[in-house]
């Protein structure tokens, strides 16, 4: 890969900065930034989050780059079975939302959203489960709950009849993820831990592994610096994992894909049909599930989907300024 890197001049001929629409509010935004730039192998998405740091910035950076630039893996399957995702919205709102999936077998819905009362969670997951009997249920607190919390939550769900396939990071730190699977364990329970930010957003990624903190890993490709390096921790890890997005384009999920494709094992759905959250996308044929799957693929960009949701004047200011800040603290190419 680092022989491959190109000089920042490359990525700045081809960017392009788009603000996608969502459908309802996810992370507490209604759009989503994105920069795009093309390589020899194709177009890429580079979308760290507005509020992350240069340095994190960066490692999104390196996936970005290998996507467009790099070496690619051999693929072991050309379509990947997706769960769809439920933003924290209203019960009320909960068969609007998922009607753009069309049919899925696993639902994450998200809870822990700020200004919200663990009591709109639970009706949010019960009306998912009144109207969808059959599909797995997972949950992703985002780091927004203690263990007590988690516990009791997952306690008085099993109360109501509903199993969860698993609880993706519920508690921010290795050690209250291990010591809510200790409290788990105790009770007899099932349910499973899933650790995503303890993941991608530590300076060791598999130092949850280690601790016995997680039953699964959450796999972002963009987030931890590549591909190639994603596959490492799966494999370092030794943990089932799961590919998620980060809410990309259809281009950053076609990188997810690229890594789901490549892993040896794949036991869970991955949560790779998020762009039946846009309400618009930078191609004519976006990467939305079709029959709870999305087909392992590079999307072409369309041109005139570029001009619609080109970002304002001053946002492409601010992330070309961010490209080069990051792409200066990437490591120099061997």
């Amino acid at each position: 890969m680092a022989s491959n890197r190109p000089a920042l001049i490359d990525l700045l001929s081809s960017a392009r900065v788009v603000s996608l629409p969502l459908r309802t509010r996810f992370r507490g935004v209604v759009d989503r930034e994105v920069m795009l730039f093309e390589g020899p192998n194709g177009w890429a998405e580079w979308s760290p989050f507005l509020e992350y740091s240069d340095e994190e910035a960066a490692v999104w950076l390196n996936g970005a780059i290998e996507y467009a630039f790099g070496d690619q893996p051999v693929q072991l399957r050309d379509r990947i079975a997706v769960n769809a995702t439920l933003p924290a919205v209203d019960a009320s709102q909960v068969l609007a939302t998922l009607a753009p999936f069309g049919s899925f077998r696993t639902v994450k819905i998200k809870v822990a959203e700020k200004g919200q009362t663990p009591g709109q969670d639970v009706d949010r997951i019960v009306a998912v489960k009144n109207n969808f009997p059959d599909a797995k249920i997972r949950l992703d607190a985002n780091g927004g709950w203690s263990p007590e919390l988690s516990f009791s939550f997952i306690k008085a769900l099993k109360g109501q009849g509903i199993e969860l396939e698993y609880l993706e990071q519920p508690c921010k730190s290795i050690e209250e993820l291990a010591k809510l699977r200790g409290l788990i364990a105790d009770a007899g329970y099932a349910v499973k831990i899933a650790a995503d930010e303890s993941v991608r957003r530590a300076t060791d990624p598999l130092e949850v592994a280690r601790a016995g903190a997680a039953d699964i890993l959450v796999l972002k490709a963009q987030p931890l610096g590549g591909v190639a390096r994603a596959l490492e921790i799966s494999a370092e890890a030794g943990l089932p994992v799961v590919v998620s997005s980060a809410i990309d384009s259809s281009v950053g999920l076609a990188m997810g894909a690229q890594l789901a494709a490549a892993l040896p094992e794949l036991d869970f759905d991955c949560g790779l049909g998020t762009a039946a959250l846009l309400a618009g996308d930078v191609t004519r044929e976006p990467l939305k599930p079709v029959d709870g799957f999305i087909d392992v693929r590079r999307v072409e960009v369309d041109p005139m989907k570029l001009d619609v949701f080109e970002a304002e004047d001053h946002r492409i200011d601010w992330w070309i300024d961010r490209l080069d800040r990051s792409f200066s603290l990437l490591h120099p190419a061997s």
